[in-house]
């Protein structure tokens, strides 16, 4: 039985504006993504029969809401696969907290059933079907840090810093959908540009939503900026702040009042999904 075993990132979005609004309601975006090195552990293995299940799980995600099993369904009617295969998901990334990880195990699911049973498809192909699942897929299967705009499928590659971020986790689901539909939030901001962002502009418009309906939200910010520049990543909950070194962001961490989670974590432009699939470097 084929298998494979995989560390699906969670990330981080180190700016969203929004510039618009489709007539189909979807938000024009400008954001920059970056993986960090906090994993879900993922293994797939190959059944000849046509079942797709999960088995040895540990997640509080329900089978009829789980992503990796859409996407694996999708792709094997898509491609006609008689194959099955069976999925076991080990969580560390908090659910609903605005750090992509369903997104990245939907994307892993992808990549790794495009080797498994032997699909070929492209990089491109598989972002396009990820497309169809979550916006936040594609940048998880181009497997890059990327400047995003469009609805978040339109990527650019970009190498940020990759400093260790001590990230806040103040244990409240934010509905994604909530933010976006807030009459609040602000939907007109001005494009900038990539050596913009990387000389210091860009915020989160998301914030002052969530901090407004979410007052946890300010509060873990409010309590992390005492130490290095707080921001909220995605639609929240979900806050962090970046740090010289590991030595540095532990100090904090251990600082961190106990009604919160939190990890320790480095950046990383590389999606480690790619060198664990074989994938070469930017191949398309």
């Amino acid at each position: 039985m084929a298998s494979l075993t995989l560390n699906s990132p969670a990330k981080l979005n180190l700016m969203l504006h929004i510039t618009g609004r489709r007539a189909d309601g979807y938000h024009l975006l400008e954001t920059v993504f970056q993986f960090i090195d906090l994993n879900d552990r993922i293994t797939f293995e190959v059944s000849n029969t046509p079942e797709i299940r999960r088995f040895n799980s540990r997640t509080p995600v329900d089978e009829s809401e789980d992503i990796v099993l859409h996407a694996a369904r999708l792709l094997q009617v898509r491609y006609g696969v008689q194959q099955g295969v069976e999925i076991s998901i080990d969580k560390h990334i908090p659910v609903g907290g605005g750090l992509g990880g369903g997104s990245s195990n939907a994307a892993s699911c992808l990549l790794a059933l495009n080797q498994l049973w032997g699909l070929n498809l492209s990089l491109d192909e598989l972002a396009e079907i990820g497309l169809e699942l979550g916006a936040d897929l594609p940048v998880f299967i181009h497997g890059e840090a990327a400047w995003a705009s469009g609805v978040g499928e339109q990527l650019t590659p970009i190498q940020p810093p990759e400093p260790c971020y001590l990230v806040i986790y103040p244990n409240i689901v934010i509905p994604t959908a909530e933010i976006f539909n807030a009459e609040q939030l602000t939907r007109v901001c001005d494009a900038i540009t990539i050596r913009a962002f990387l000389d210091g502009a860009g915020t989160n418009v998301c914030e002052p939503v969530a901090r407004q309906l979410y007052p946890v939200v300010g509060e873990a910010m409010d309590w992390l900026d005492q130490f290095a520049e707080a921001k909220m990543t995605g639609t929240g909950a979900c806050v962090y702040a970046a740090f010289d070194s590991l030595k540095a962001a532990e100090g904090v961490k251990s600082r961190v009042p106990g009604h919160w989670q939190s990890y320790v974590a480095r950046g990383m432009n590389r999606n480690p999904v790619h060198a664990q699939c074989g994938i070469i470097e930017n191949d398309n």
